[in-house]
């Protein structure tokens, strides 16, 4: 890479929910070559990071620093001046509280470029995920954050407490568990009531957020019986109050679940990100992945004589990408189709198809074969040619029930599904209180990589997208607890939610 065009890019990456990062933030992670980032940054956006980035990890907690500050700017500074786009990826925002402006200082005097990427502080969405307004018409005129965790090497306290004790404002103070005491003991002295509430929230906007309420004269007796730690953030004043009536993101069923997600890690994601939407932890283990099929020769038959067919059946969206790779291979596109008239086997692999310009003439109420089959020789008539595009080890249900009554069926394998052989699915489905499962197939290959899974299973919410893969779960060993009555994602979403909750 040519020297002349390294940058650093200094993100913040917000305070941990990844819906939570800025599109910004995104698209410079997207585009890196070097990662460098905290014990703050949430996993789901380290990934963003391309899969051939270098990423180095300088996280620090209290007491435990994996790489010093000034080794952090020199590290910034080296591989800017080898050319390369780096972004540095900070907890919450790079300036607030933060060692941004440092490291940015260091860059301006050794001449490298940079780029200042705002995030979302923890003093603001913390209370927020909290159920706390950091103002209130009826409670305060104002609002102050301050540090906690002053320089050492100051001497003393820059604080003004005298200021800072105004019954007429809220207090958020980051970085404060450390001297919580001591901030306490200063603000009673400058005239706070006692009875003035408290809240403090840990690990704020993740399915680990836990909010401690008590007093300025019970916090601390509070904070050392429950043992609550760092991270967390200090709220002091009248707005903690309205908590109760507005606390939301803490009061859902799952809530706090840690749920594994055994699809592709291809389309693991948006399953994750709806998880995290509802503040349930995702613990995202692929049990199987998608490859070629072993024998691709139907495929390309298929492909160039794809206008002799009267239907052509899609039963995923990983058929539909298949599909239209093979397309732009031989550079065709969607005209390909001619008259055929098209179904797709549930909503997403419609909205797959129509981003790539075809919209589905059937897609069935029920996802299962014998619904789609139904629906297929309501609309086909005796002789007609159908080409299914599916899974190499798909079910022979569908076909079978279509040529007992006269149609030509063409199966065609569009991918194959493998099973994923890795140690760490184990020890991720020990960490999980659900199991979930969206084919055959991941279950299979689950049960091969958990020793004693039916054992462990016991303890655990297993939940399946439908009876078919439910079916399969069973036939593997394990119950089944949930099944979800529309096979889809947020069906079983839906279903894991209604069970969880106290009227489910």
């Amino acid at each position: 890479m040519n020297p002349a065009r390294g940058k650093v890019y200094l993100v913040g990456a917000g305070p941990g929910d990844p819906g939570l990062l800025t599109l910004k933030a995104a698209r410079a992670i997207a585009n890196c070559d070097v990662l460098v980032y905290d014990y703050l940054a949430a996993a789901p956006i380290v990934a963003l990071a391309p899969s051939d980035c270098e990423k180095i990890y300088v996280g620090k907690k209290a007491g435990a620093h994996t790489m010093p500050q000034d080794e952090i700017g020199a590290l910034l500074v080296r591989l800017g001046r080898e050319g390369k786009r780096v972004v540095r990826l900070k907890g919450g925002d790079v300036f607030v509280f933060a060692r941004g402006a440092e490291e940015a200082e260091e860059l301006h005097a050794a001449g490298i470029p940079f780029e200042i990427v705002p995030g979302i502080s923890s003093a603001l969405a913390a209370p927020a995920y909290a159920g706390i307004p950091l103002t209130h018409r009826a409670h305060n005129t104002s609002f102050t954050v301050a540090t906690g965790h002053e320089d050492p090497l100051k001497g003393a306290s820059s604080l003004d407490f005298a200021k800072l004790a105004n019954p007429a404002q809220t207090l958020v103070f980051l970085m404060a568990m450390g001297n919580l005491a001591g901030i306490v003991a200063q603000l009673r002295q400058h005239g706070l009531p006692g009875a003035l509430p408290v809240a403090i929230v840990r690990e704020g906007t993740k399915p680990q957020q836990e909010t401690l309420v008590a007093t300025l004269d019970t916090i601390v007796s509070e904070v050392e019986r429950t043992n609550f730690a760092a991270p967390a953030i200090v709220v002091i004043g009248e707005v903690v109050r309205e908590r109760e009536r507005l606390r939301w993101f803490d009061t859902g069923p799952l809530f706090g679940k840690k749920v594994l997600v055994t699809r592709p890690r291809a389309s693991a994601d948006e399953f994750a990100a709806k998880l995290w939407e509802i503040g349930a932890e995702p613990i995202v283990a692929p049990t199987i992945e998608i490859g070629p099929p072993d024998d691709d020769a139907s495929a390309e038959i298929a492909m160039r004589e794809i206008r002799i067919f009267h239907w052509i059946a899609f039963t995923s969206v990983n058929g539909v990408e298949s599909f239209f790779d093979r397309l732009r291979s031989v550079g065709r596109d969607a005209r390909a189709f001619g008259d055929a008239a098209v179904a797709a086997i549930g909503p997403k692999t419609s909205e797959r198809l129509l981003a790539h310009g075809v919209r589905a003439d059937f897609v069935p109420a029920q996802y299962v074969s014998e619904e789609v089959a139904a629906g297929m020789l309501e609309r086909t008539e005796p002789g007609q040619r159908i080409l299914l595009y599916t899974a190499q080890d798909a079910r022979d249900a569908l076909p079978e029930a279509l040529r007992a009554e006269g149609r030509r069926v063409d199966v065609v394998a569009a991918y194959k599904t493998n099973a994923v052989h890795d140690p760490e699915i184990a020890e991720r489905a020990a960490e999980a209180d659900v199991w979930t499962f969206t084919s055959a197939s991941a279950a299979r290959s689950f049960v091969e990589n958990v020793p004693g899974a039916a054992q462990l299973a016991t303890t655990r919410t297993v939940a399946c997208i439908g009876p078919v893969t439910a079916e399969a779960v069973r036939a593997c060993g394990l119950p089944v607890h949930v099944t979800a009555e529309e096979y889809t994602v947020d069906g079983l979403i839906e279903a894991l939610e209604r069970t969880a909750s106290p009227a489910g």
